[in-house]
């Protein structure tokens, strides 16, 4: 079974953005994702299920990636093959991944 790892490389916040457009009191997660941890590592063996503890809206953004790594595609602009670089769209707290081929 193709299997790949999931790993969170970094935690954003937006606070311009925030302060101007955010209605909600977040402030407590001014230090980015209340729901992810930087070094937090995940391995994915079905393209089409949600890992256990990761984010639902995160995955539906890279879940084109994941898949893409899955099936042992490549992308031109990544220096490893079998690597992919993703992000949630999170606007006001972004979440950066990094999505590798792992030998099963």
């Amino acid at each position: 079974m193709e299997k790949c790892k999931i790993t969170v490389l970094k935690k954003t916040f937006n606070k311009e953005i925030f302060d101007e457009y955010c209605s909600l009191d977040l402030l407590e997660h001014c230090l980015g994702c209340p729901v992810l941890t930087v070094g937090q590592e995940f391995l994915v063996e079905n393209h089409n299920q949600v890992p256990e503890g990761f984010c639902a809206w995160a995955w539906s953004d890279i879940q084109k990636d994941v898949t893409t790594i899955l099936f042992d595609g490549n992308f031109p602009w990544t220096k490893q093959p079998g690597t992919a670089i993703s992000c949630c769209t999170d606007g006001f707290m972004p979440v950066v991944f990094k999505i590798e081929k792992v030998n099963s």
